[in-house]
């Protein structure tokens, strides 16, 4: 079954025409914000929105520089207080007050954010893989891929290279997984090449010291314990520790985690684990 959405589009604070998808659903429940992650786009959340649909609205933005919406003029601006003022001009636009945030990876940042901005206006959140403390490790791995302007002649052809980034990531995937993921996360261009669908200048402040993650997120992350809180994390990652899970779970110890086995950065959020503990995350959240 694929999930009905109307695509629609919102003005960014220094005038940007961005795109997201917006799904209907029951608006007596609090409506579900998914923000995906550096490089991919709101086609990240097509199964989930799957499995959602009809019970929630959902609204999933392509962050600037992704999918369908503008590239943006400055590259300094590809970054996380940037995306989270452009998030909050949606959320205003469609008069939103409370929601759900499902955030994987950078996504998960921008709600740590959002919870910071204000707090009272997060029904209840998932943080996929991401935490306040991001494994050096995991950054110097993703310097090293984003941004390359490569392009492929065929589906297999790009679908096999993303096996050669990400294979250890997902070491139980299978051809027909990376083509979905090649789906996801590429486009045709008008030449008729395959190439990721987002600005290649996203990686310029990402280069930067201190470009890819802010500083000091825990008091943004302690702030998202007023509500249910559900932590996601592969067991492969190389950007979410145990360790600051452990922390995570010690300041929130009302949180739910979730390790998702034989995966890496990030879960797809396709996986039974953790559709089955989003809809706990939802029964809370009521």
């Amino acid at each position: 079954m694929t999930a009905l959405f109307e695509d629609r589009h919102w003005t960014s604070p220094d005038g940007l025409r961005l795109h997201f998808r917006d799904y209907p659903g029951d608006g007596a429940s609090s409506p579900v914000l998914c923000l995906h992650g550096l490089t991919r786009n709101a086609r990240d959340f097509e199964r989930l929105a799957e499995r959602i649909q009809g019970r929630r609205r959902i609204l999933v933005p392509d962050l600037r520089g992704r999918g369908d919406s503008d590239y943006a003029k400055d590259s300094a601006t590809y970054n996380p207080a940037t995306y989270v003022a452009d998030v909050l001009a949606l959320l205003e636009q469609e008069r939103i007050d409370r929601f759900v945030a499902i955030g994987t990876s950078l996504g998960g940042l921008m709600t740590m954010m959002l919870a910071a901005h204000d707090s009272a206006r997060i029904a209840g959140s998932v943080i996929n893989d991401i935490g306040p403390v991001v494994d050096p490790a995991g950054i110097a791995r993703i310097r090293g891929y984003v941004g390359q302007s490569r392009s492929f002649a065929t589906w297999m052809h790009a679908a096999r290279a993303l096996e050669e980034v990400h294979g250890a990531a997902h070491p139980g995937f299978v051809i027909e997984d990376w083509l979905v993921m090649a789906k996801r996360c590429m486009v045709v261009q008008q030449n008729g090449r395959i190439a990721f669908d987002y600005d290649m200048a996203i990686a310029d402040p990402f280069r930067e010291p201190t470009g890819a993650v802010p500083p000091d997120l825990w008091p943004a992350f302690d702030a998202l314990g007023a509500a249910p809180l559900l932590i996601v994390r592969g067991a492969r990652s190389d950007l979410l520790s145990a360790d600051t899970l452990a922390e995570m779970l010690r300041r929130q110890p009302d949180a739910e985690a979730v390790t998702v086995p034989n995966v890496g950065h990030a879960p797809t959020l396709d996986e039974p684990e953790a559709l089955a503990a989003i809809e706990r995350l939802f029964a809370r959240v009521g």
